[in-house]
């Protein structure tokens, strides 16, 4: 199925006319952007969450590379022209990062192209890449171009909803993606079609090429519904996001649609859908992904107290056949390995029972 963008309210503009929109180095947050609309830049007002803005490298720091709308990763030089988006940042192991209210210096807070202005950040990160704005890039009309501008379009509501499994964890980096790629590889085995979005995050292609490879058609993620990021959007728009992108997943007609949620129980947005009835009377079921076994028995009474169905354990302890052994001491649900996932060998998918895949070895005939 092929996702239309929106159209534009904003009327069509020439040809690119600043040198440095035509030769910058476009970041993955702006892949949905009609770069025939953009014309000139503005620089008498503050930037907003969305905002294009073309900047010049500084100071090479943390992200030395970044995330073109291709997902090939680019590496940045000195004075190199970027374009990029205004967008907050919350990232427990790297930055937490808030959109300034000048056009003054910033930083690259993300590869995938998130400009924003570090607050504090984690005792291992460099400093971050230092970014000079040029201005917002603006359509021929003077009209700042926003990401929100080339959103996709509402889905129609009328496809009934896919089955559907919600991952989230511990924190970052507790295998969540993994999980969630392992989900879909299974499912795909099995010969059921697979959607998957990732709701809320930070733009950048890594865990949406992950999905793809998985074997997922579509893969969405918040960019596509006109946000860099999603940190300080608030509930409600976060709300908003999920059923735009759970939509059109079944305007797609998938069987199985896989849906991550990032960032740790206590992240404000991943706290507000997990207690979203709208949410959860939308899914067949949560994942629990976690570091470690206590992690897991944690999460998992917590999600519990909040009514959140939770079907299955996984994630980095699953790595440790220790980790699994403490972990099935002490809590109730499944736990799945890699290999588990990847075998479909669950009863998570729409007909609730566990069936024998292909054997693994035909994945590499």
């Amino acid at each position: 199925m092929t996702l239309t963008l929106a159209p534009s309210s904003a009327p069509a503009t020439e040809p690119l006319r600043h040198p440095g929109l035509a030769s910058a180095k476009a970041a993955y947050t702006t892949r949905f952007v009609d770069r025939s609309r953009l014309a000139g830049l503005v620089t008498d007002r503050a930037p907003r969450v969305g905002d294009l803005v073309l900047a010049n490298v500084t100071a090479i720091g943390q992200h030395q590379r970044i995330e073109r709308v291709d997902g090939r990763r680019a590496r940045l030089y000195l004075g190199d022209p970027v374009l990029v988006a205004y967008g907050d940042r919350y990232a427990p192991d790297q930055f937490e990062a808030i959109i300034p209210d000048d056009l003054g210096p910033c930083d690259l807070v993300a590869a995938g192209g998130v400009a924003s202005r570090v607050r504090v950040s984690h005792d291992t990160m460099k400093p971050a890449t230092r970014l000079q704005p040029v201005g917002l890039v603006a359509a021929a009309d003077g009209t700042v171009v926003n990401l929100r501008d080339h959103r996709l379009p509402d889905p129609s509501g009328l496809a009934p909803r896919p089955h559907t499994l919600v991952v989230v964890g511990t924190s970052m980096n507790s295998g969540k993606t993994t999980t969630a790629a392992g989900l879909i590889r299974g499912f795909s085995r099995r010969g059921l079609r697979v959607g998957s979005a990732k709701v809320t995050g930070t733009g950048a292609g890594g865990d949406i090429w992950t999905m793809v490879d998985a074997g997922a058609a579509p893969v969405l993620d918040f960019t596509a519904a006109g946000h860099p990021s999603t940190y300080r959007l608030g509930g409600p728009a976060v709300a908003r996001i999920h059923d735009v992108l759970l939509g059109h997943l079944a305007d797609a007609a998938v069987d199985v649609a896989v849906i991550e949620i990032a960032d740790g129980l206590f992240q404000a947005e991943t706290a507000h859908l997990l207690g979203s009835s709208q949410v959860l009377d939308g899914c067949d079921g949560v994942v629990f992904a976690a570091q470690d076994a206590i992690g897991a028995r944690a999460g998992i009474a917590h999600l519990r107290e909040l009514g959140v169905p939770v079907r299955a354990a996984s994630g980095l302890f699953t790595a440790a056949p220790l980790g699994v052994r403490e972990a099935r001491t002490s809590i109730d649900v499944p736990i799945l390995t890699l290999e588990d996932l990847h075998a479909g060998s669950h009863d998570l998918g729409p007909d609730r029972r566990p069936v024998v895949p292909a054997p693994l070895d035909a994945d590499r005939r």
